[in-house]
């Protein structure tokens, strides 16, 4: 993340401390983060520098002025003043971070080679939970590729119980293995 995308999601934490406002903001910020991925022309609008900042300012407010917190609107009316709104994702991704880091909420990500259900869930957060002082939040996708078990990081561990690991392993032992003897 650039110092600038840091300096305004730590401003604009600081308000919402203030304010007493995280939990909201942050919904907010999510929706709107999710948005700009999901949506190429808003994406490709916020970055258009032949668009002018009163126009995209308008388009935004008509996006979302009717379900977002006034202090997030006001955010998005100061950032797009600065002449921002292109960094608009990269600051809500660090304002997200700020405020798990403000929480201690450590994000756990875990790879499986099927989709979990709720038991594997909670085994899976447990283990997690032991790898961090944080409360976690779990972050999951699929790779088929893993063929069974699951990788799990959480900061810069990593628990790798996966099947393809397992059998990268058994080859490169026996790949060390030049010969067996007989005696």
């Amino acid at each position: 993340m650039s110092r600038i995308a840091q300096r305004y999601a730590k401003s604009l934490l600081e308000l919402c401390i203030e304010r007493k406002e995280i939990q909201g903001v942050n919904r907010d910020i999510k929706q709107i983060i999710a948005d700009i991925k999901a949506h190429k022309d808003l994406q490709s609008m916020l970055k258009s520098p032949v668009i002018k900042g009163d126009v995209k300012l308008n388009v935004m407010s008509k996006i979302w002025q009717s379900q977002m917190q006034p202090t997030t609107m006001a955010f998005l009316n100061l950032v797009v003043n600065k002449g921002r709104e292109s960094m608009m994702r990269e600051i809500g991704e660090s304002f997200v971070d700020a405020v798990r880091i403000h929480e201690r909420i450590a994000v756990a990500e875990v790879v499986t080679a099927v989709p979990m259900n709720d038991e594997t869930r909670a085994s899976i957060v447990k283990e997690a939970s032991r790898m961090t002082p944080f409360q976690v939040e779990l972050k999951e996708s699929v790779d088929s590729a893993l063929i069974g078990g699951f990788v799990l990081r959480v900061g810069d561990k990593q628990l790798d119980a996966s099947v393809s690991s397992q059998i990268k392993n058994i080859k490169r032992q026996l790949s060390e293995n030049y010969f067996l003897s007989d005696n």
